[in-house]
């Protein structure tokens, strides 16, 4: 779902993205390779949780990124599941070389579906990619059940930085395509219907391609 008005529409974009999956899956790495080009091999298990803004620039627009890192371990797991709440973007986060974490994938899939919007766009990254000689769950395992559950695939290393930007930016940008079509297709609406959206009214875009104008849901489609 996406709040704007027409005058709105050149300012800059905030998604919330969430970083989940497992304790020590590398999930604080990963953040923090991709926003400060780091990494700390004697990180600590993350207490709550912290987020980060990182910018990037998609087809002219600026485009913040609010990347929060949900604690994996499980004691935390009452306190971050109210964070879930206005994602639209996620990395689920597994390590190679455990695969218990990889196990973990289906419980922390019905975690984000119970917390969040159904139409997240999750990527599933199995990190820790340099760990070659040790890796518990192969390549193709991962690209099936991302497969399966509808996901985009990669593997990283937080380590030596590989995938790191792409799997983010894949997010970013795939948000920013469906944001992009269904303010396309209101613009449509709007010309169809001069009137609908006068005195900058607020759009609610529904998940189920309906567009509501203060409580009167108008059909976005052709």
């Amino acid at each position: 779902m996406a709040h704007y008005t027409e005058e709105e529409q050149t300012e800059d974009y905030l998604f919330k993205i969430v970083l989940i999956g497992d304790s020590a899956v590398g999930k604080s790495n990963l953040l923090a390779r991709f926003a400060r080009d780091e990494f700390y091999p004697n990180s600590k298990s993350t207490i709550g949780v912290e987020f980060q803004t990182q910018k990037m620039e998609i087809n002219g627009k600026e485009v913040k990124a609010q990347i929060w890192d949900t604690a994996g371990q499980e004691r935390f797991r009452a306190v971050t599941s109210a964070y879930y709440r206005g994602a639209v973007g996620a990395l689920l986060v597994y390590d190679i070389s455990r695969r218990q974490t990889f196990d973990s994938i289906g419980r922390w899939l019905n975690e984000l579906h119970t917390h969040s919007d159904m139409n997240v766009v999750t990527i599933l990254v199995g990190n820790k990619s340099d760990l070659k000689d040790a890796r518990e769950v192969t390549t193709a395992e991962g690209k099936d059940l991302a497969e399966a559950q509808g996901l985009f695939f990669i593997e990283t290393s937080a380590l030596d930085s590989s995938n790191v930007t792409v799997a983010f930016q894949m997010v970013v940008k795939e948000i920013y395509s469906i944001l992009s079509r269904k303010v396309i297709q209101s613009q449509e609406l709007k010309r169809k219907d001069p009137g609908w959206m006068a005195d900058g009214k607020t759009v609610v875009l529904q998940a189920d391609g309906t567009q509501e104008v203060d409580g009167q849901a108008k059909n976005g489609c052709c």
